[in-house]
C-alpha cells in the first residue's frame, strides 16, 4: 500500500540534531577541543539519540501495517496444479485472484507514519555508521588524544599500538566464532550471514554490559532522587564524599607536581639551540598559566633526570604522563568545585527551611541578570527550594521507583508469550486495539530514555572508570567526551532490541508469527548461535533482579568496606563518622576561603569605583579636584591643620565648579580656552582666584 503523505520524521530528525548539539555545547568546549573530536562525538551522540527517537515511529508504523494485513481479505481463491516431475504426484497450490481490503475502514494511520522505503535505509545508515565509530574511529581517537608523541604520524602510530591488544582480542574471539560456525553442518557463509554475525556479537557484548549497569541504575536513580529531597541526610553523604574527593584531588595535584619538577629540570638542562628544546616547550605549553608560574617558582633538583634520559623517547613518555596527570587534576578540581557548590546550596536550604520570614538568604549572593533577579525573587526562591522542590522530588522518586519495578518485572517475564505477562507488552497491545499510537510513542521514548539514564549514569559512578567525568559549563575533556560517544553507540542498539523484546515486537523471542519492525530486519535477532538466542539473550536479563537486590541492600559497598575500601553505608561506624566530620571541616575551610576572596574582590571593586569617580570629576572640573587635594594638604602643613583654610578653599572650589557649569551651559566651545595654564588668553583682569588655573 503506497502512502503519499510527507515524511513526518523530519521534525524529529532536525530536533534531535539540535538537542545533541546543545548538550555537546554545554558539556564540551568547541573552541578548545579539536574540531575532528567535536564532529565525531556529535555524530555519535546524534545517531544514538536518533535511534531512541525514531524507534517509536518504527513501532507505530509496524502496528499500522500489521493492522492492514489483518484486515485484508483474500477472495475468489483458485487451485493451480504444479507437476514437478513426470512420475511425481500433482500438488495443488492456492492462488488468490482478488484481494479485498477493509483496512481503510478499520485501521487508522498514525500521525507520525513513515513510508516503508524510508526506515530501512535510515536504520542501515544509523546502525553501521555508529558501529564503525564505536569500534574503529573513536578508540583510535581516544588513544590519539593521550599519546605523548610530538608529530601526527607519531601519535597515530602510538594509537595503533595502543589498540593492538584491543583489536587482537576481538579478532581472536571472531576467529573462534567463525570456526564454530563453519563446523555446523547446515551453516553456509555469505555476506548477509557475516553481517548478522557481526551485529550479533556487538549486540551481545552490549547486552552483557547493559544488564550489569541497569542492575545498579534501576535502584540508584530513584534512591538518589529521593535523597535529594532531604537536605539533612544528603549532606551527610556529601560530606563523606567531599573527604574522599579532597584526598583524591590532593593526590592528583601532588602527582602533577612530580611530573612538572621533571619537566622543569629538563627545561633547565636543555639548551635553547637543542632540537629537544622545542619538544619540552610543547609540553610546557599544555599547562595552564597558574601551573606554569608554579613550576617556575618551585626549585627543582637538577639531577632529577640523568643525562642519558634526555632524549626524545624520554620526553614522549614525560609528555604522556603530563597529559594524564593534567587530565586527572582537571577532573578532580572540577568535581571538587561542583561538589562544594552543591553542598553550600544544601546547607543554605537546610538553614532557611525553618525561616519564618520565608525569605531565602544564601551564603554567597549569586550573580544573576536583572530580569532573572526580578522574576526569581528571594521569596519565590524560598518557596521553591524549601517547600515545593522537596515534594516534587519525592513524587518523582516514587514514579521512577514504580517504573523500575515495571522494567524488572517485564525483564523477568517478557519471554512468556501466552499468557502475556510483560506489562509493557500488555500496554502496547491495548494501545494497538484503540489505535492510540501517540501513547505508544510516548511510552517507548520515555522507557528507552529512562533505561539510557540508568545505564549511562552508572558508568560515571564506577570507581574503576572514574577517569571519565561529564561536567557542564564546557568543563569536560576530550577523553571523556570520546568515551561517552563510544558508550552511546555500543549500548543503544542492544538496549532498543531489548525494549522490542519487552513489548513483544521481536518474533524470534516470543516464537510467534508477527510483522517485524524494520529495526529488527536490519539489526537481526542475535539468533545466529543457539547458545545466544536460546539462552543468553533470554535468561541473562533475569540477572537484573539479583543485581537490583544487591544494590538495594548495598551489598557491594559493604563488601568493599570489608575488604578495606572506604565506602559510605547507612550504619553509624567510626570510619563513616570520622570522614563525615573531616568533610564538614573541609567545606568550612573552603567557605572561609571563598568569603575572603569575595571580600577582597569587593574592596578592589570599591577602590576602582572611587578612582573612576574621582577621575571623572577631575576631568569634568578641568583638574580642580586634584588642585583641591594638593592645596588642602598644603594648608594643613603650613597652618597646622587650621580648618578655616580648608573651609575657605572648599567655598572657592564650589564657586569655581558652579562657574564652570554656567560657562559650559552658556558657551561649551569657549570653556577649554578659559582654563589653560599660564593665565587668561584675553588679558582681562582675573575675576577670582581660579581664573588662571
Amino acid at each position: 500500500m503506497e502512502d503519499s503523505r510527507p515524511v513526518t520524521a523530519a521534525p524529529k530528525i532536525t530536533g534531535t540534531f539540535f538537542v545533541a548539539s546543545f548538550i555537546l555545547y554545554r558539556y564540551g568546549d568547541w573552541f578548545r577541543h579539536r574540531i575532528i573530536v567535536t564532529l565525531s562525538v556529535l555524530v555519535a551522540w546524534y545517531f544514538s539519540f536518533l535511534i531512541i527517537f525514531i524507534l517509536p515511529l518504527d513501532v507505530t508504523s509496524t502496528a499500522y501495517r500489521q493492522c492492514i494485513q489483518e484486515h485484508t481479505q483474500v477472495v475468489n481463491v483458485s487451485f493451480q496444479s504444479n507437476e514437478t516431475a513426470p512420475n511425481s504426484t500433482t500438488a495443488a497450490t492456492l492462488v488468490p485472484e482478488d484481494i479485498v481490503s477493509n483496512a481503510s475502514y478499520n485501521c487508522k494511520p498514525p500521525l507520525s507514519y513513515v513510508p516503508e522505503n524510508v526506515l530501512p535505509q535510515l536504520w542501515r545508515v544509523l546502525y553501521w555508521t555508529s558501529q564503525f565509530l564505536t569500534w574503529f574511529v573513536l578508540p583510535l581517537m581516544q588513544s590519539y588524544t593521550k599519546a605523548g608523541d610530538f608529530t601526527v604520524k607519531g601519535k597515530l602510530k602510538s594509537a595503533l599500538i595502543d589498540n593492538a591488544i584491543y583489536y587482537g582480542s576481538y579478532l581472536v574471539i571472531a576467529a573462534i566464532l567463525l570456526i564454530y560456525l563453519a563446523a555446523q553442518p547446515d551453516f553456509q557463509f555469505d555476506w548477509p550471514k557475516l553481517k548478522a554475525i557481526a551485529a550479533s556479537a556487538s549486540n551481545t557484548w552490549g547486552l552483557f554490559w547493559l544488564v550489569l549497569l541497569l542492575g545498579y541504575g534501576l535502584v540508584d536513580i530513584p534512591r538518589s532522587v529521593w535523597h535529594s529531597a532531604l537536605p539533612g541526610p544528603l549532606l551527610t553523604r556529601l560530606y563523606f564524599k567531599a573527604a574522599k574527593l579532597h584526598a583524591e584531588k590532593s593526590e592528583a595535584e601532588e602527582n602533577l607536581e612530580d611530573y612538572l619538577e621533571a619537566l622543569q629540570s629538563a627545561l633547565n638542562r636543555i639548551s635553547p639551540s637543542d632540537p629537544l628544546r622545542r619538544h619540552a616547550e610543547t609540553i610546557s605549553d599544555k599547562l595552564p598559566l597558574e601551573w606554569r608560574e608554579h613550576m617556575k617558582r618551585k626549585s627543582v633538583n637538577a639531577n632529577q633526570m640523568n643525562e642519558s634520559e634526555l632524549n626524545e623517547k624520554a620526553l614522549v613518555r614525560l609528555h604522556r604522563q603530563v597529559i594524564r596527570a593534567l587530565q586527572r587534576q582537571r577532573r578532580t578540581d572540577t568535581q571538587w568545585h561542583n561538589l562544594v557548590e552543591k553542598i553550600i546550596e544544601l546547607e543554605d536550604v537546610h538553614r532557611n527551611v525553618g525561616s519564618h520570614e520565608r525569605y531565602f538568604k544564601p551564603t554567597f549572593e549569586p550573580t544573576r541578570p536583572a530580569w532573572a533577579a526580578w522574576m526569581y525573587s528571594p521569596t519565590l526562591e524560598w518557596y521553591w527550594k524549601c517547600l515545593f522542590r522537596r515534594y516534587l522530588y519525592q513524587g518523582l522518586a516514587a514514579v521512577l521507583a514504580v517504573w523500575s519495578v515495571l522494567v524488572v518485572w517485564s525483564e523477568l517475564t517478557f519471554f512468556n508469550a501466552n499468557p502475556v505477562l510483560s506489562l509493557f507488552a500488555i500496554f502496547v497491545n491495548l494501545a494497538k486495539e484503540y489505535y492510540d499510537y501517540l501513547s505508544i510513542e510516548l511510552v517507548s521514548i520515555v522507557s528507552i530514555a529512562y533505561l539510557c539514564v540508568c545505564a549511562y549514569s552508572t558508568v560515571l559512578k564506577i570507581r574503576v572508570l572514574n577517569l571519565y567525568y561529564l561536567a557542564p559549563h564546557h568543563q569536560t575533556d576530550e577523553y571523556s567526551l570520546i568515551f561517552s560517544g563510544m558508550l552511546l553507540c555500543r549500548l543503544t542498539p542492544p538496549m532498543c532490541l531489548n525494549f522490542l523484546g519487552l513489548i513483544h515486537m521481536d518474533s524470534h523471542i516470543i516464537k510467534a508469527r508477527l510483522m517485524e519492525t524494520y529495526y529488527t530486519q536490519i539489526m537481526g535477532h542475535m539468533d545466529v548461535l543457539p547458545i545466544i538466542s536460546d539462552g543468553f539473550n533470554i535468561y541473562f536479563p533475569m540477572a537484573i533482579l539479583g543485581l537490583c537486590l544487591a544494590t538495594y541492600f548495598s551489598l557491594g559497598a559493604r563488601l568493599l568496606r570489608f575488604v578495606g575500601f572506604q565506602q559510605f553505608v547507612d550504619d553509624d561506624d567510626d570510619i563513616t563518622t570520622d570522614m563525615t566530620e573531616e568533610g564538614r571541616e573541609l567545606i568550612k575551610r573552603e567557605k572561609r576561603r571563598r568569603q575572603r576572596s569575595e571580600t577582597n574582590e569587593t574592596r578592589r571593586r570599591n577602590v576602582e569605583a572611587v578612582n573612576t569617580s574621582r577621575a571623572n570629576r577631575n576631568r569634568e572640573t578641568g583638574g580642580l579636584l586634584t588642585k583641591r587635594e594638593s592645596r588642602s594638604e598644603l594648608f594643613n602643613s603650613e597652618s597646622g591643620g587650621n580648618p578655616n583654610d580648608d573651609d575657605r578653599y572648599d567655598q572657592l572650589f564650589i564657586q569655581a565648579s558652579r562657574r564652570i557649569e554656567d560657562d559650559t551651559s552658556a558657551a561649551p566651545v569657549a570653556v577649554p580656552k578659559s582654563y589653560r595654564s599660564g593665565g587668561s588668553s584675553s588679558g582681562a583682569p582675573a575675576r577670582n582666584f581660579f581664573d588662571d588655573v
